[in-house]
This record gives structure tokens, sequence and C-alpha cells, in this order.
């Protein structure tokens, strides 16, 4: 999910009461939900960040240990600052709850794997058990930037601060969790009559298939199937429930010349190739030779059949 989202769950989470169970609650969550994503920082460096991200810092290690580390740093910023603040009469740090360790450690815990799954949830993927297997997992179920988890976390921590009582968020953190819950059987529904739908068309199951989500419409899907040399996609509806097939295929072209000399001598291409999951080739005529792209089909224009991420190399002339 978008760092939008992430900072919304971390902070109806400590709307919901979790923020009074130590000094720092609050930040501890809102930072600790956006935590995993220091992979950004690869953007920074020579590593391609495609290849990267969703990997190390979001495996079962980093979750194991990134809260560890963070509810460390958060302790002794937390020590730090109280020695420079003046304690009360009673002795306290100023106003608040006191700064507890193991609160820190929990909200971490809650901050991080709240990341991960709501990562989880859309077609981008996210490696779960790097660095032992970097395989991606899928769920399919919520569109990367989910504008009804905005608005449904929004308003639950924007009314708990206004009213300074917990039912709200707590109201909007159920509201999110059915929303989800329900994302997650109806992808596993659309996908179970999608694949019904192809063997009935083609007489094959498909070889991969992915029914996605869609920005602002929960109840229709995109569709992507692996029909061996090509994609075929379309459209998926709850009401009425069906598919609709766009016309012509995606080609693959994965056994094209140029296409094996441009993934043996461009290293770009084989980093694009670690994240795609649906990829396809184009090969153009360029200045010098011929140009190879690769695209993935889950990020790209349905209207003018473009890749919105690519790699690219050109295949000079003998």
């Amino acid at each position: 999910m978008d760092n939008f989202c992430h900072t919304l769950v971390g902070a109806a989470c400590g709307e919901a009461g979790l923020k009074h169970r130590t000094r720092y609650g609050n930040a501890t969550l809102m930072i600790a939900a956006n935590l995993p994503d220091i992979d950004v920082l690869s953007f920074l460096t020579d590593t391609a960040p495609i290849s990267f991200r969703r990997g190390w810092t979001h495996g079962i290690l980093a979750q194991l240990l990134l809260p560890i580390a963070f509810a460390g740093v958060m302790y002794a910023t937390g020590r730090l600052l109280a020695r420079r603040r003046a304690p009360r009469e009673d002795g306290r740090q100023g106003d608040g709850p006191p700064l507890h360790a193991g609160w820190l450690l929990l909200l971490s815990y809650v901050g991080v794997y709240s990341h991960v799954f709501l990562d989880f949830l859309n077609n981008y993927g996210v490696r779960l058990l790097s660095p032992f297997d970097w395989r991606w997992f899928y769920g399919d179920a919520a569109f990367i930037a989910d504008v009804w988890m905005w608005l449904a976390l929004g308003a639950g921590v924007w009314l708990a601060r206004r009213q300074r009582r917990w039912g709200p968020s707590r109201a909007a953190l159920a509201f999110v969790s059915c929303y989800i819950a329900a994302m997650l059987v109806s992808a596993q529904a659309a996908r179970a009559v999608v694949a019904d739908t192809w063997r009935e068309v083609s007489g094959i199951a498909p070889r991969a298939l992915m029914v996605g989500p869609l920005p602002f419409t929960p109840f229709t899907r995109v569709v992507i199937i692996d029909a061996g040399d090509r994609y075929e996609t379309g459209v998926f509806r709850w009401w009425p429930t069906g598919v609709g097939f766009d016309d012509g295929p995606i080609m693959k072209n994965a056994g094209h010349p140029l296409v094996k000399r441009a993934r043996a001598q461009e290293p770009q291409i084989r980093e694009f190739l670690v994240w795609a999951r649906f990829p396809f080739w184009t090969i153009t005529p360029a200045p010098g030779g011929t140009r190879v792209t690769v695209g993935d089909v889950r990020f790209m224009s349905r209207s003018f059949r473009r890749a919105n991420f690519q790699a690219s190399t050109l295949i000079r002339d003998p």
C-alpha cells in the first residue's frame, strides 16, 4: 500500500488507545508502520531499486529484527529527551504516560507487521520469506492506493482526536478489517470464476492468472491470463457476474533471438525480470540497431497498450 495509508493505520491504532501505553506511542506506531519502506534508499545507490524493493526489509528476518532495533532507537531517544526536560514535582517528566520499553517494542511490531500485511494485499507483491526464499507473494485484493481505506481511517482518526475518545478510531479499524476480509474473499472467488470461464473458452487451464484490483471500484477487477505465447486481458465484474475479454492478445515475444541477447547482455533487464510477473517484449527499429524493451502487463495502459514501467536496451547492428 501507499505510505499515506500505512501512516493512517498507525495513527488509527494510536487513537484507538495504544498511544497511551507509553510515551511516544503514536510516533512509534506511525513510523514503524512505514519502517519496511526504508528500502527506498536504494534509489540513492547503484542498486536497481525495482529488484531490491519489498525484499530484505519486508522479509521474515526484517519482520523479526526491525521492530527490536526501532524500539531501541525510540527508547534511547526518549531517555535522552527526558534528561533535557525538567521533572515535575512528582518526579514525572511532563504530561502523558511514562516511557515503557516493552510497549515500545510491542507497538513497533504492530506497525511493522501492519505494513507487511497491507503490502501483501495488492498486486505489486512482497517477498515475505526473504532472505531465505525470494518468491513473491500477491494478495491481488486491494489497490495499492485504496481511497476507501483512506476515507475510513482518516475519518476515524479525525473524529477520535476531535471528540477525544477512542470509539471512532476503533470503528474505523473494524470497518477496514471487514473491508480487507471481504476483498480477500472476493479476490479468491473472482479467480475461480475467471479460471472456469477461461477453461470453457479455451479448453485448457491458464498457466498463470491474475484477477487484480482497480482504483475506486471494489466490485470490478482487471484480468490477466497467461495463455502460453501470449497474454489475454479483460475485466471481471460482480454485477452482473462475468468476464469481458479485450480484443487482441498481448504477445510475449520471449523466444525472439534479440530478446535472448538483451537478457544476456543487459543487467538492467535482468533486474527488471526479478520483479516482473507478466513480462512481455517489444522489438522496434532504432538508429544504429534494434531496441528491445520489456514491460509488465500488470502496470500497462489498457487503452494505449503501453507499459508504465519498463526496461530497454539497444542491440546494435553487426
